[in-house]
C-alpha cells in the first residue's frame, strides 16, 4: 500500500513513517524541515517538500496514494488562535480536499484528547465528552479539524481520526525536555498534591494503532479513537522517575494550585506585554494540566481497532532517557 504520512519532520509524523517503512509500505512523507526527513529518505521515503497551506501542494502530495496518514498540525499551549486555526484547520481542510480530488481512499487524522479537557480532573473519558466551550486554542481548533475530516464522509472518503495521549519515546521533544530544563535550573515544583493520575502513550504503541486504523475493515470508520497505553499514573511519580533517570535531583517542592494559577496568570499578562509575545515558562493551562487527573478511556479502540498496547511507559521512557543523552543536549542546556 502506498501511504502520506504528512508532519514527518516532526516527532510522531517520523517515527510512523519509519514503522510503516519496516513494515512494507511504500511511504511518501512531506515535513516542514528537510534534514527531519532525511533518515527516512535513506530507509526509501519519498520526500516531496512544501507547506501545506499550499493547497496545489497538497493535492500534488496525495496524487497517486492509497491512503493518508495526516500528523502535521500546529502544537502547544500558547499562541494567536488564528495560527493554531491556520495550523490546524485550514492545513487539514486542503489535506481532506487533496484526498476528495485525487480519490485518495482513506484519510487516518491524529487529532487529540485535548478536545475533551475542560481544566478540571477528568477521569475515564470518552471520545464523546466533548464541552460545549473549548478550554484552549488547540482543543479548539483541533475539534475543527475533525469536524473537516468527518464531513468527508458523505463524499466517500474513508476517516478515522487518533486521540493519543501525552506521546513518548525517542525523538519526543515536547513533554520533557522543558521539564528538565526547568528542573535544572530549580523552576520545577509539583502543582496540588501530586497524586493526579494521567495517561501517556508509548509512540510504539500508537504506531501499531495507527497501522491498525490504516487496515481496519468498515465497521471502524467514522470514528474518534482514544490511544494511550492504558495504565494511568500519579504525573508527578512519571517526571521524577526520568529525573532520576537523567541524574537530576527529583522534583520535591511543593506549590499550592491557586498560587500556581495566580503566578501563571501574571506571567502570561507579562508575555503578552514583551515584544513578540514569548511563550510563558509558567501558564494557567500548563498549571491545569500538571495538576488535574486527566485519563482515558481506549475501550473504542480495543474493540474496533483491536488496539493491544504492548511497549510499557517505562519502556518507552527509558527509550527517551537514552535518546535525548545520545543527542549531546545535556537537559536543559542554556
Amino acid at each position: 500500500m502506498r501511504i502520506l504520512v504528512t508532519g514527518a519532520s516532526g516527532f510522531i509524523g517520523g517515527r510512523f513513517a519509519r514503522f510503516a517503512l519496516e513494515q512494507g509500505f511504500d511511504v511518501r512523507v512531506n515535513g516542514r524541515r528537510a534534514e527531519g526527513v532525511e533518515h527516512l529518505v535513506r530507509r526509501g521515503a519519498q520526500f516531496i517538500p512544501g507547506d501545506l497551506n499550499d493547497p496545489d501542494l497538497a493535492r500534488r502530495l496525495c496524487q497517486g496514494v492509497e491512503a493518508v496518514v495526516h500528523c502535521a498540525g500546529a502544537v502547544g499551549n500558547w499562541g494567536r488562535y488564528q495560527d493554531f486555526y491556520q495550523g490546524n484547520v485550514v492545513v487539514t481542510e486542503n489535506v481532506v480536499e487533496a484526498c476528495l480530488k485525487e480519490h485518495v481512499r482513506r484519510l487516518v487524522h491524529l487529532s487529540s484528547p485535548s478536545i475533551c479537557f475542560n481544566g478540571r480532573s477528568q477521569l475515564g473519558i470518552t471520545e464523546e465528552q466533548v464541552p460545549r466551550r473549548f478550554h484552549n486554542h488547540y482543543g479548539a481548533t483541533k475539534h475543527l479539524a475533525e469536524q473537516k475530516v468527518f464531513g468527508a464522509q458523505e463524499f466517500g472518503l474513508e476517516v478515522l481520526a487518533l486521540r493519543p495521549h501525552f506521546v513518548t519515546g525517542a525523538g519526543d521533544v515536547s513533554i520533557f525536555p522543558r521539564l528538565l530544563q526547568m528542573q535544572r535550573k530549580r523552576r520545577l515544583a509539583i502543582i496540588g498534591n501530586g497524586l493526579n493520575k494521567v495517561d501517556f502513550t508509548s509512540v510504539q504503541n500508537l504506531n501499531e494503532a495507527l497501522v491498525s486504523a490504516l487496515l481496519a475493515d468498515e465497521a471502524a470508520l467514522g470514528q474518534a479513537y482514544n490511544i494511550s497505553n492504558g495504565h494511568p499514573l500519579p504525573l508527578w511519580d512519571v517526571v521524577n522517575y526520568v529525573m532520576r533517570q537523567m541524574h537530576l535531583p527529583q522534583v520535591t517542592r511543593y506549590r499550592s494550585y491557586g498560587l500556581a494559577y495566580s503566578l501563571a496568570a501574571l506571567n502570561e499578562g507579562a508575555c503578552l506585554l514583551w515584544p513578540g509575545r514569548p511563550q510563558p515558562t509558567l501558564s494557567r493551562l500548563g498549571t491545569q494540566v500538571m495538576s488535574k487527573d486527566f485519563t482515558l478511556d481506549i475501550s473504542r479502540a480495543r474493540q474496533l481497532l483491536d488496539y493491544r498496547p504492548s511497549v510499557s511507559l517505562w519502556s518507552a521512557l527509558d527509550e527517551f532517557c537514552g535518546w535525548w543523552k545520545a543527542q549531546d543536549l545535556p537537559s536543559g542546556k542554556d
